[in-house]
C-alpha cells in the first residue's frame, strides 16, 4: 500500500512539474497521513534530517503550486493542509471552515460543510475567503465530558 502512495505522490509532483525528491516524498507522505493541519515546527520535529530551510522551501512551492494551503491556528501560527484536487498553481479553493480546537490546538479544514454564499457590497469583488472557529474537537469533546461526569 505503502508503494502505491508513494506512487500516487509521485504523479502529484509530475503533475506541478516538480522534481522527485526523497524530501518532498517525505513531506507528502507526512501531510497525507494526517487529518489536521501541520505546523512547519510539527514538521521539524519529526521529520529531523531535512534541515528547516529545505522544508520552508518545501511547504512555499507546495503552497504556490496548489498542492497545499496556509491556514493559521489561534496563536497566529502557519499550519499547512493537503489542498483539494481543484486548486492549481496561485489559485486556491480552500473556501472551507477551518475549526480551531481551543483544548488540543489541532486544526482541521472541515470541508463537507456547505458555506454560506459571500453577498459583498458593491464594488468589492473576492477571490477566496477563510472562515474559522474555534471550541472542541470531537476527541476533546469527549474527554471533557468524561471529566465531568
Amino acid at each position: 500500500m505503502a508503494q502505491t502512495k508513494n506512487f500516487r505522490f509521485e504523479e502529484l509532483l509530475d503533475k506541478h512539474h516538480l522534481k522527485k525528491t526523497g524530501a518532498r516524498l517525505r513531506v507528502l507522505s507526512m501531510m497525507y497521513s494526517k487529518n489536521t493541519a501541520t505546523s512547519q515546527p510539527d514538521l521539524e520535529s519529526v521529520m529531523s534530517d531535512i534541515d528547516r530551510v529545505t522544508l520552508y522551501r518545501i511547504l512555499n512551492v507546495f503552497e504556490e503550486k496548489g498542492i497545499i494551503h496556509k491556514v493559521f491556528d489561534l496563536n497566529g501560527t502557519a499550519n499547512y493542509a493537503v489542498c483539494h484536487a481543484d486548486c492549481g498553481e496561485n489559485h486556491h479553493h480552500d473556501e472551507h471552515l477551518h475549526f480551531n480546537c481551543t483544548n488540543c490546538k489541532n486544526v482541521y479544514c472541515l470541508d463537507d460543510l456547505h458555506m454560506p454564499r459571500l453577498n459583498l457590497p458593491e464594488g468589492f469583488k473576492a477571490d477566496s475567503f477563510t472562515l474559522y472557529a474555534s471550541g472542541l474537537c470531537p476527541k476533546c469533546s469527549k474527554k471533557s465530558a468524561v471529566t465531568i461526569n
